[in-house]
């Protein structure tokens, strides 16, 4: 039996519009694939539950230089959050009334130094990185802590700081991570 080509064309035309398809109408539903090191790998849905401390969230990170230079040293990519920023994916380390501090050896809350958070002073190409300055600064109401808690290298708080709840888009759970 012979196969013809445009068959075999157009069996592969469709399996691509399907699998488009059906990606699309997962991110609808709320389906968000993470491929940083930021927070485990994995797949993770948006949900309705409260921004807290610990949380996974999803936001759009504040049209502010630190960002503008992230993106333009591909740290971060572009999307479609007001900067032209893409969203980030990283967890909430320290939120309203946490003293948050960072110094050479990485970032403290409240008194207790977080794992893989020690900043990192210039990129892989050498480029000297940005670094939140604080002494000791208590967050307030509306700020929150976003870090990576399994990343040496993630770009996160250490560099940019507090983010307001308000950049927060969605709180998301893992589904599946390796």
């Amino acid at each position: 039996m012979k196969i013809s080509l445009k068959r075999i064309y157009a069996g592969v035309a469709i399996a691509g519009v399907a699998a488009m398809s059906l990606a699309a109408i997962s991110y609808a539903a709320g389906a968000r694939i993470n491929t940083t090191k930021s927070i485990p790998v994995g797949l993770y849905w948006t949900t309705d539950a409260p921004i807290e401390k610990g949380a996974y969230v999803l936001f759009c990170p504040p049209d502010v230089s630190v960002f503008d230079t992230a993106r333009e040293r591909d740290y971060i990519a572009g999307g479609f959050c007001p900067g032209d920023y893409g969203y980030m994916m990283k967890r909430i380390l320290a939120a309203k009334g946490d003293t948050v501090t960072v110094t050479n050896n990485g970032v403290a809350v409240d008194g207790q130094l977080l794992p893989h958070s020690k900043p990192i002073k210039a990129d892989s190409a050498g480029r000297e990185l940005p670094r939140y300055q604080s002494d000791q600064y208590t967050l307030g109401s509306s700020e929150l802590l976003l870090m990576s808690d399994v990343s040496d290298t993630s770009f996160d708080g250490r560099y940019f700081g507090p983010v307001s709840r308000s950049q927060v888009k969605s709180v998301i759970r893992p589904v599946i991570t390796w």
